[in-house]
């Protein structure tokens, strides 16, 4: 691939401040084995973490009886209708990861952050002396000890969710910094979980920061950053274990002829970011992972192809979007720096198209997703049907090639009610947006 010249530059600089929905392949994409060489974190890592949500089970489920043996897991399933529902009739099958469904939390940040969470509690029980066991981590003297301790975060909204509902739930006083872009109804529900919620006028940069700077000045309190977190960027990557298992019992081969498409919504980018890493261990140069971004906010687009320090605001845009996880101005360094030579390419979809896929899913599928959750539907599309996505199935084997797409479904099904029958009603308003030409990447 030929690296983006000064002109090109010029040009996807205009088309982002323009808010156009776009497909980008990222010329630094590089072999998985070289690009995985001298990471420091590991694939053992990412199967120890794994390892430890496995033998975290018997504590989740004292904690949250909603929970079955099973632990924090989603299931792997076929996308009924995927043409009526993406629009595009696809070449191969269409999958779900229902992370939307994951118990307690309802999102793909129950991964990553009771995996931080559960991480800091077992160090903070060793580091005082407490005896090890099933159920060292709810005993009265760990309850006790957690008591005197602060978890905070800073979040639009899922991760506060995740971090304060297992924070609050093991003892620890629980406080989730919030930005404007956080939806009423999980500030709601993070309160009914016994967390504080403290809410910031500010975007999400704001919030997290404001967090972490209060957390810097007590001895007491972890502070989950979300920006900068090794174990968050684990526990995300953990999910990919199981889901090579899933792939495997489906029956859906995962190689050069039978490539696989993986479509990760992004905000600051520590999830998709997680999963891409772990997939590609799995699986090497036969997964493409592809991340898709708010036409408001597509922070890692910005810093892949402009740079470091490059915000959504230096493209003129806001940041404001219904994809309230993926109002993020800025994409985390730490993400950036361990894949950005393994993710293929990156989309922008407007809100317009993530509330007609979100009311598609719903009528066809059955699927009750948020607006962040749809932003992967428009992949396969790009992919198969776009001039720029052609070309890079042409460079694996073109039409010898039975491709099957993952959608990454991370969140939905905690919404309330009434804002999903909104979300409906907005997406409903007629198809024009979505049957739109393919625009050419620039």
């Amino acid at each position: 691939m030929t690296p983006i010249t000064s002109e090109h530059d010029s040009l996807l600089r205009q088309r982002l401040g323009k808010s156009e929905p776009l497909f980008w392949l990222n010329p630094n994409l590089a072999p998985a084995a070289e690009a995985l060489a001298g990471q420091t974190v590991t694939w053992d890592d990412v199967r120890n973490a794994a390892a430890a949500f496995s033998g975290w089970r018997p504590v989740l489920r004292r904690l949250f009886a909603e929970l079955t043996e099973v632990g924090i897991e989603a299931s792997l399933e076929l996308l009924p209708d995927a043409a009526a529902v993406l629009g595009h009739t696809p070449r191969g099958g269409i999958w779900l990861k229902r992370d939307d469904a994951l118990p307690v939390v309802g999102s793909i940040k129950a991964r990553g952050g009771c995996f931080e969470v559960l991480r800091f509690a077992e160090d903070l029980a060793r580091r005082h002396g407490l005896p090890a066991g099933e159920d060292a981590l709810v005993s009265p003297a760990a309850r006790a000890l957690f008591g005197g301790y602060t978890v905070a975060v800073g979040s639009t909204g899922n991760l506060g969710l995740s971090i304060g509902t297992m924070a609050a739930a093991l003892g620890f006083r629980a406080v989730v910094h919030m930005s404007r872009d956080a939806k009423a109804w999980k500030k709601a529900r993070l309160r009914q979980a016994g967390a504080e919620v403290v809410e910031h006028a500010g975007d999400y940069a704001a919030a997290v920061a404001a967090g972490r700077r209060l957390a810097a000045a007590s001895q007491t309190t972890y502070f989950v950053d979300d920006e900068n977190s090794l174990p968050l960027f684990l526990g995300y990557a953990a999910a990919t274990v199981r889901l090579a298992e899933q792939l495997a019992e489906a029956g859906v081969a995962v190689d050069a002829a039978h490539p696989l498409f993986v479509h990760l919504p992004c905000g600051v980018g520590g999830a998709p970011g997680g999963i891409t890493f772990g997939l590609k261990h799995v699986f090497g140069d036969a997964v493409h992972c592809f991340f898709a971004e708010p036409t408001a906010a597509p922070c890692m687009l910005a810093r892949m192809a402009f740079g470091a320090g490059v915000s959504v605001y230096d493209l003129g845009l806001d940041s404001r979007t219904a994809a309230d996880g993926l109002a993020v101005p800025r994409a985390s360094e730490l993400v950036w720096s361990m894949t950005h030579r393994l993710i293929s390419g990156l989309y922008t979809v407007p809100d317009a198209h993530l509330f007609r896929f979100l009311e598609r899913a719903d009528a066809r599928a059955r699927l009750r997703l948020e607006p962040s959750a749809v932003a992967g539907f428009a992949g396969p599309a790009w992919v198969e049907a776009s001039q720029t996505g052609r070309h890079y199935l042409a460079g694996l084997g073109g039409d010898d090639l039975r491709p099957n797409h993952l959608l990454w479904c991370t969140g939905g099904s905690l919404v309330p009610a009434a804002e999903h029958a909104a979300n409906l009603a907005r997406g409903g308003r007629g198809d024009a947006a979505l049957n739109e030409a393919m625009e050419t990447p620039a």
